[in-house]
């Protein structure tokens, strides 16, 4: 991203400029929108809890856990836009860029053809790794939870987990089926994360009542921290219902 010598000036006016008549525009902020705040990553946290057989002594560990994981995942996320957006963004943005290789092509006149290949090569390989580790789990354990199938990857598969291996391998089989079909992946993911940015509504509301409702009185939010959280996350809402018109029309 250094190299690529961004303007601050140009993040400065980004960061205020918010084109929101554009319909493009707001289609690509309510991606980045539900790729920073996945609803699936709270169903995967809370699974992941219960099947690591976390008690109250962890929870300090898990929400540095947590907040560590959430600051490095955003940060890279920030480099790579700044990265592409000052070098492909300003002199070359009319490239094409629908697969990876074609991400990869745009970059090689900035950092070469090793840098480009070794670039993307490492980002998709670590949105790979989270796709077969996080995503797949989350589903499986998410469905496994609703049929009441037993969950847990502490034990060799038997009959009992049957159904919860069998779910979570056909997260990996039709996810192989997809890439192999030579779809436009970029749009895929695009589409996949403003769905992502739509749900948010639903699953930040449920959030908030289970946290008011449901947790007792000492792990409930308080103070300038509960403001802060509740304003934050009834922005998103918000988004979300403004995104809902734009996005079907």
């Amino acid at each position: 991203m250094l190299l690529a010598h961004p303007s601050i000036h140009a993040i400065g006016s980004g960061l205020v400029h918010l084109p929101l008549h554009d319909s493009s525009y707001v289609l690509l902020l309510a991606a980045n929108v539900g790729a920073v705040i996945m609803p699936w990553m709270i169903f995967y946290q809370q699974g992941a809890m219960i099947d690591k057989a976390l008690s109250r002594r962890h929870i300090r560990a898990e929400r540095w856990d947590t907040a560590v994981g959430a600051v490095l995942t955003q940060a890279i996320m920030v480099v790579m836009v700044l990265a592409f957006a000052a070098t492909v963004g300003l002199s070359h943005h009319h490239a094409v860029l629908d697969t990876v290789g074609e991400l990869s092509s745009a970059l090689r006149p900035f950092i070469g053809s090793v840098g480009a290949k070794v670039l993307l090569g490492v980002a998709v390989l670590g949105a790979a790794l989270v796709a077969a580790l996080v995503a797949s789990l989350a589903g499986a354990w998410g469905i496994s939870e609703v049929f009441g199938w037993t969950h847990t990857l502490n034990g060799r598969p038997d009959r009992r987990t049957a159904k919860f291996y069998v779910t979570y391998s056909l997260a990996h089989v039709i996810g192989a089926i997809v890439v192999l079909m030579s779809l436009d992946l970029v749009s895929l993911v695009i589409d996949v994360e403003v769905m992502n940015a739509l749900l948010l509504p639903i699953v930040l509301g449920f959030l908030l009542a289970l946290e008011a409702k449901a947790l007792p009185e000492e792990y409930r939010m308080h103070g300038v921290y509960r403001v802060v959280v509740t304003i934050l996350c009834l922005v998103v809402i918000g988004f979300g219902l403004y995104m809902v018109p734009t996005i079907i029309g």
